[in-house]
């Protein structure tokens, strides 16, 4: 089911074609004047375009035709549904989020458009099987919560990406840092035959780390586009295909190595923490809108990037912060799965104490937000 060097030619087409189309995007969307205006809730000051979800859908669909000609990749392709799936249910949260950026579509008819590209997910295969709930052994997934199970992870992953997207490149590099672990992860597993075959899950995880590196040098601070709702959900569903389909397929009746049992038996958990920034921000913003009675659609500025902002970080320094304690949970969770004998994890209760001191204590809080 493909090589290494054969995911890594992937990635580097979703990047490349990313790269290059997003600024003919960025010129149409200017000609166009479907751009982000500045707001008391925005960081940015100027008009910006905000459809950069088109360019990353372009690197989506070369990197995937490129896999489709390329023979190690034939298994994926031949006599199987999935990519076509993926490929589909991408275009209708796209479509449905590029709307949103252009004209702004009530919440109900984005929610319906992404339960569309769920069951549009389930029709063609592109669902779980089943997993292992700690505690409570192995769960069966039956035809009748197949659909349930898929548009629920399928809402929630598109949601975490979207609330999480209000700086620039915290979405694409948060995402970047978590696609390349969980891409690390299902090799791992498919090496050691843990994984049903053919699983379309590591190539969709090298694509969106592929297409968030071709996109950020455009969106990083200072951004020239932003990958508007059509790019955090089209981002939101690939993390939520890839994630499913290893974290829903793998075995669960392998009995692991010692020290591995949890991230074997259990690994819809592993993106449960990689993610673990944005689907805190997800699970904050619910309990934050229930406690004041807001809608859940209700825009505010308490998302986790505001807090780090109101603290005194400017908006690069708050992005990073970000990525960092992404790459911590990450490096986390890889550590005990390729350390059979991994039992001390202090290092990274050191390491997070000393980022978590740096977040909230850091000497130059008195600086504007323009400092950084």
């Amino acid at each position: 089911m493909g090589d290494t060097n054969g995911y890594l030619i992937i990635g580097f087409c979703a990047m490349f074609v990313t790269f290059i189309t997003t600024p003919i995007v960025r010129w149409f969307a200017r000609e166009h004047n479907w751009v982000a205006m500045p707001d008391e809730r925005k960081v940015h000051t100027v008009p910006t375009p905000d459809v950069g979800g088109i360019a990353l859908f372009a690197g989506v669909i070369a990197a995937l035709a490129l896999a489709w000609k390329m023979d190690r990749f034939s298994p994926l392709f031949h006599g199987n549904s999935e990519p076509k799936g993926v490929l589909l249910g991408a275009l209708v949260v796209l479509v449905i989020g590029v709307r949103d950026d252009v004209k702004e579509v009530s919440a109900p008819a984005r929610v319906l458009a992404i339960v569309g590209a769920g069951m549009m997910l389930v029709w063609f295969g592109v669902t779980m099987f089943y997993f292992r709930v700690p505690f409570l052994g192995v769960l069966q997934l039956s035809n009748d919560w197949i659909p349930i199970v898929t548009v629920v992870w399928l809402l929630g992953m598109v949601q975490a990406i979207n609330l999480i997207d209000g700086l620039d490149g915290l979405a694409a590099g948060i995402v970047a840092i978590g696609s390349t672990a969980f891409f690390i992860y299902s090799r791992h597993l498919s090496g050691l035959g843990l994984l049903s075959e053919p699983n379309i899950g590591p190539l969709i995880a090298i694509i969106t780390v592929g297409i968030c590196i071709g996109f950020l040098p455009y969106n990083f601070n200072g951004a020239s586009i932003f990958m508007g709702d059509g790019g955090a959900y089209l981002l939101g569903l690939l993390v939520a295909v890839s994630t499913s389909v290893v974290g829903g397929r793998a075995d669960p009746t392998t009995q692991a190595f010692s020290g591995q049992t949890y991230f074997f038996l259990a690994p819809l958990a592993i993106p449960l923490i990689i993610l673990g920034v944005p689907i805190f921000d997800v699970a904050f913003a619910i309990v934050r809108r229930v406690s004041k009675r807001q809608g859940f659609a209700e825009a505010d500025k308490g998302h986790l990037h505001h807090r780090l902002i109101n603290l005194g970080h400017g908006p690069r320094r708050a992005v990073a912060i970000l990525w960092l304690w992404t790459a911590l949970l990450s490096t986390l969770v890889l550590y005990p799965v390729f350390n059979k004998r991994a039992t001390n994890f202090a290092p990274f209760g050191l390491v997070a104490l000393v980022l978590f001191l740096y977040t909230v204590l850091h000497p130059d809080l008195d600086r504007t937000p323009d400092d950084n």
